[in-house]
């Protein structure tokens, strides 16, 4: 081997050996990590969306059912299901935010859904719809624990961005800080739930 191939030798593995110790490759490794956590909380929301027209369809067969909730369920699945989750939505904050808003409304939705279908007797006896129900309830588990692992690849990586000195290439690489879950309604949360015995039941169907 010339003086020249061990030159470039040289410094190639002195580059290498940089950028390894300047965080770049925990970069590249966190970033597939948040990419890979986020493609499956979109397969988990896809897959409640693709379970909702049934479930609709299914509702839509108990007479006087309340239509104004079942309005809302299709309502709230096409808003979620119009918003493009491309992998750079995961870099954008105000996009990330709007996806997030408009799969809070399509939850809110079907649990109003739900709750409501307590009042159909016809409805607690249909088999089809306690299957779907059942589905539905463990796409929900399954989304709330694609949301916790993607959080916490999101977290291990925005740690990585913001300290010193790997802060350093994050901006020479422009990693930026990714946008994350949140609570939907942490105000309300905040507040402590009003209890009236007082009341009165809600009259049954």
């Amino acid at each position: 081997m010339n003086t020249r191939r061990l030159g470039a030798a040289a410094l190639l593995l002195a580059a290498s050996l940089s950028l390894s110790g300047c965080g770049y490759n925990e970069f590249q490794r966190q970033d597939e990590a948040v990419k890979a956590s986020w493609s499956e909380v979109l397969n988990q929301y896809q897959r409640r969306a693709d379970l909702v027209p049934n479930l609709v369809a299914t509702v839509k067969g108990e007479a006087n059912f309340e239509q104004e909730t079942l309005t809302k369920v299709v309502e709230a699945r096409a808003k979620a299901t119009s918003i493009q989750a491309t992998p750079e939505l995961i870099n954008d904050p105000q996009a990330f935010q709007k996806f997030q808003a408009a799969q809070g409304e399509l939850s809110s939705a079907l649990s109003r859904l739900l709750v409501v279908s307590e009042n159909y007797p016809n409805l607690k006896a249909n088999q089809g719809f306690q299957d779907l129900r059942v589905q539905l309830e463990g796409t929900e588990n399954r989304i709330t624990v694609a949301r916790n692992r993607y959080i916490k690849t999101v977290a291990d990586y925005n740690t990585l961005a913001r300290s010193f000195p790997t802060n350093l290439t994050a901006m020479v690489f422009h990693y930026e800080v990714k946008p994350n879950f949140t609570v939907e309604n942490e105000k309300a949360l905040a507040e402590p739930p009003k209890v009236d015995f007082g009341a009165a039941p809600a009259a049954s169907r």
